[in-house]
């Protein structure tokens, strides 16, 4: 069987390691436009060791994910947080993350007292009596604008967009529940489907009660030697011929030449490639858009001021600096910290807001400076920076808006009608490390499954 895979990022190289283990003497090639492997992992070699500019943790509460590489024979390669506690910027201020919610969403004011007004917080306790959602079962709604209109933009500007503005570079109203918090979806829908009032604040509660205690420290996990350690792993041991410098623009050669072809790219680069193959795929692929993104990371020789927490994030609302997000990585990670001195990665840009991208490196690395400073105190430069790297991620993540799984579900249907054709990849799996591997794997099934 000869395969080809378009994409030498996670979801691709997933792909071609599952492939090899389904079907031993395969042939397979995978083909990747830029001059790297990785796709939006990144591990640059600071001079005191490797280090993400890109994704830098996966959730280790996954199972599938630590099995996984279990059988690629890293899992001794995994590093678990320090399990410090992460903080919000809000009104020229820094405020505990609260407890209590599920990705910003609370199940009462209790938690988030300090951190929005008392309407605010009489808005949310009222929430559980008010009139019910209008929530249809199975469908999905934009995020934002319901909880806005259940406990406030206050809510939704400082914990809501603040949390998921570092995993989807949105704001919550660009976001559908079920597309980024399907949990929440799902307890919408047990309210609904049971006959009782649908309220935000009941879902919510329900979550929380049913929340299992995580039996280690933290729940994220990343690698020793960064994400290099997975996507080599995956290359290596794959088997396959990755080609790289290799911008595919049509899928008709690759159709005819192989048995199995399958698409791993952002969803715009899949829609310019089914074109001709599958039109109604490429018209549905293009409703599919693209938030940009830059993490500027920082080297600093002294911590000494740098908070004793994971990071903050930063409320939407915050109109005195740019940064959407820092990370403390030394803080975060004890195998970094141990490198002395402190290393931070400041994050930037959100879906329709690419402005940072824009800005040469030297303007980027000051405001990154100034913003780390007005927002914790701590002066870089005065505790010295050693080491700078600024990573931008043009089109980094697909916007998962109320429309998105739609949208994936029409994609999936057009391309049942082509044989031995697959896609895989966060826009059609959801974005995290284990959400990739598990889609990926999923389709690397399904791709052989009738050899």
């Amino acid at each position: 069987m000869r395969v080809a895979i378009i994409g030498a990022g996670l979801a691709g190289l997933s792909v071609a390691f599952e492939v090899r283990q389904l079907v031993p003497d395969a042939t397979i090639d995978v083909f990747e436009a830029t001059d790297r492997i990785g796709g939006k992992l990144r591990t640059v070699a600071f001079n005191d060791g490797p280090t993400d500019m890109g994704a830098e943790a996966f959730l280790a509460i996954r199972s599938d994910a630590l099995e996984f590489f279990e059988q690629l024979g890293i899992a001794d390669r995994v590093v678990h947080g320090s399990g410090l506690s992460s903080l919000v910027y809000s009104e020229g201020a820094l405020h505990d993350l609260p407890q209590g919610q599920i990705m910003g969403v609370p199940a009462s004011s209790e938690s988030v007292r300090a951190l929005v007004s008392a309407e605010t917080c009489a808005l949310i306790d009222a929430e559980a009596t008010a009139a019910p959602i209008e929530w249809q079962v199975g469908g999905d709604m934009s995020l934002g604008e319901l909880v806005t209109s259940r406990f406030g933009q206050e809510i939704t500007d400082r914990l809501v967009s603040a949390l998921l503005g570092g995993v989807y570079s949105c704001l919550a109203e660009d976001l559908g529940v079920r597309a980024t918090i399907p949990f929440l979806a799902a307890a919408l829908d047990r309210l609904a489907e049971s006959g009782e009032p649908v309220t935000l604040s009941a879902a919510v509660r329900g979550l929380l009660e049913r929340r299992p205690k995580p039996s280690i420290k933290s729940v994220f996990g990343a690698f020793e030697g960064g994400y290099a350690t997975l996507y080599e792993a995956l290359a290596e041991q794959s088997g396959a011929d990755i080609h790289i410098d290799t911008f595919v623009t049509s899928l008709q050669k690759y159709l005819q030449d192989y048995d199995r072809v399958l698409v791993a790219t952002p969803a715009p680069t899949a829609a310019v490639l089914f074109k001709d193959v599958c039109p109604e795929a490429s018209v549905e692929l293009k409703q599919v858009q693209l938030a940009s993104s830059v993490v500027v990371g920082l080297k600093f020789d002294s911590d000494a001021g740098l908070p004793e927490h994971s990071g903050v994030l930063v409320a939407a609302d915050a109109t005195d600096v740019k940064a959407k997000a820092f990370t403390f990585s030394s803080k975060k990670w004890p195998h970094l910290g141990a490198r002395g001195g402190a290393l931070v990665r400041v994050s930037f840009g959100r879906f329709g807001d690419d402005s940072a991208l824009r800005l040469d490196e030297d303007e980027l690395v000051d405001i990154a400076l100034d913003d780390l400073q007005t927002v914790t105190g701590f002066d870089g430069r005065a505790a010295g920076v050693s080491e700078i790297f600024v990573q931008p991620w043009y089109g980094g993540l697909p916007r998962f808006s109320e429309t998105h799984l739609d949208t994936v579900a029409r994609v999936r249907e057009a391309l049942a009608d082509i044989e031995h054709v697959e896609v895989a990849g966060a826009w059609a799996d959801g974005v995290g490390v284990p959400n990739v591997i598990a889609g990926a794997r999923a389709a690397a099934r399904r791709l052989v499954s009738d050899s």
